[in-house]
């Protein structure tokens, strides 16, 4: 059994401003470097006790986040690789009418106004790109297995060395779901950047899918850098917490929804207990199995009602709220749909500015385009921020205010958030893929699971 005592390890900005570390022969200064590269950014006793049988020394240090700079070098050997390739729309729409022939097939689609040739070109392109990305890795030695959304199953990701993901960012969010409890690298290829940005994807400009041996060559030589995007675990306890997720991109493929029928006998029921029982209903806690890298929605099935819940923080106290429903983003989805909830119009700067004036008597010049437009993209970096920050955003969706309900603060950050369902027809939706029932007496904890954060890599 290897055996080593770590007295004490800062990492500041590059590998080289170490301070003393003891290793014994076995266990070699590389060796250490490749773990702390390949393992979480928060110094952990249980993982490097777990995987090299290291004795980690008690230090008031422990359990600071250790940041490793972009510029550690690194180092990508895989021997063995899994691309992930996405369902394209003509293989979609052709499932879902397999039982018509080709002609059939044609009439249907020309039907709703979809271009047939476009799709099948579309399609035909996509494993064209595909074809490349296998090609190039098999010529670099490294076995390759390419499997479609059904097949990436634990055991898959558990026999590669490296993750690649031929499509979109909806395919990458596919792939980060299976990702648990793995430092294993994630690596998203743009297989159609005329159509997609890509935006989890290596840069569509120099580095999509046809350009492949480019990007390749770049990792294998070393010379990239890790990226590390903090994701969201979320606990559940409540009446809910065994159920099955329903995964909303296969749900039309499966089986019809019920839902609107469901949740009527559902509040009966619970109703019921409720009035019965002398004492409080306690549930057990689960984690769900997937984490979020983009964000988290809560609220009504049905985007026409009204969500109810109760709502707290690390630093707000609970409240309860009425609105359209509550996202919670990481870092990377700060970029994404919270973006596009938050973000000003220049004509809604005009519009504060030319009130501000009437109001205070200023004169801010309001048809100054330049002016407004500084304000406005101001305003608009704010929302974003890093995808390694141990932090989440808020965004309550069209909050109601009247005389009983009244939210405080439509948005800001959290460490922890606490939301308890006061609703008959709602869903927890992780990285808009997998849905779990978030009815009445739920409870979801939202906090970064830093020891999960996601392995990716940048090129820039």
């Amino acid at each position: 059994m290897r055996s080593a005592t770590i007295t004490r390890v800062l990492l500041v900005s590059k590998w080289k401003n170490y301070k003393t570390c003891s290793l014994s022969p076995a266990f070699s200064k590389n060796d250490f470097r490749l773990h702390m590269n390949w393992s979480t950014r928060s110094c952990s006793e249980v993982r490097c006790k777990s995987k090299y049988g290291l004795d980690v020394a008690d230090s008031k240090n422990h359990g600071q986040r250790l940041r490793l700079s972009e510029d550690v070098e690194p180092v990508f050997q895989p021997k063995r690789a899994v691309i992930l390739t996405k369902m394209t729309r003509f293989e979609y729409e052709r499932k879902l009418c397999q039982s018509m022939t080709d002609n059939e097939f044609k009439e249907y689609l020309n039907s709703k106004d979809s271009d047939y040739v476009g799709l099948l070109d579309r399609h035909k392109n996509h494993y064209a790109a595909l074809d490349i990305v296998r090609k190039e890795l098999l010529n670099a030695n490294i076995e390759t297995r390419i499997v479609h959304r059904f097949d990436l199953v634990q055991s898959v990701v558990d026999w590669a060395d490296v993750v690649f993901t031929a499509g979109g960012d909806g395919t990458y969010l596919l792939a980060a779901n299976k990702f648990i409890n793995t430092s294993k690298p994630l690596i998203g290829i743009n297989t159609d950047p005329e159509r997609s940005e890509g935006h989890l994807c290596l840069p569509k400009v120099d580095y999509p899918a046809t350009k492949f041996a480019s990007a390749l060559k770049k990792l294998l030589a070393g010379d990239f850098g890790w990226k590390w995007r903090q994701r969201i675990q979320v606990t559940m306890s409540g009446r809910h917490i065994n159920d099955e997720p329903i995964e909303l991109h296969d749900q039309q493929l499966i089986f019809p929804e019920h839902r609107f029928t469901e949740h009527i006998a559902e509040d009966e029921q619970v109703r019921v207990l409720k009035q019965n029982s002398n004492e409080t209903m306690l549930f057990p806690t689960r984690t769900l199995p997937c984490l979020a890298l983009n964000e988290c929605f809560i609220g009504e099935s049905l985007s026409s009602r009204v969500s109810y819940y109760e709502f707290s923080t690390d630093t707000i106290a609970k409240e309860k709220q009425k609105s359209s429903g509550v996202t919670i983003c990481t870092g990377t989805g700060s970029s994404s749909w919270h973006f596009h909830i938050n973000h000003l119009s220049l004509c809604s700067v005009q519009k504060v500015l030319s009130i501000a004036n009437e109001v205070s008597g200023a004169n801010f010049p309001v048809r100054d385009q330049a002016l407004t437009e500084t304000v406005m993209n101001s305003f608009n970096r704010s929302l974003r921020f890093d995808p390694s920050e141990p932090h989440m955003a808020y965004t309550i969706r069209d909050p109601i205010r009247n005389a009983v309900f009244n939210v405080e603060r439509t948005s800001g950050f959290a460490k922890k958030i606490t939301i308890r369902s006061r609703m008959w027809d709602a869903c927890l939706v992780i990285d808009g893929g997998m849905s779990f029932k978030f009815n009445d007496g739920a409870v979801a904890t939202f906090e970064i699971a830093e020891n999960n954060a996601l392995r990716t890599v940048t090129l820039d």
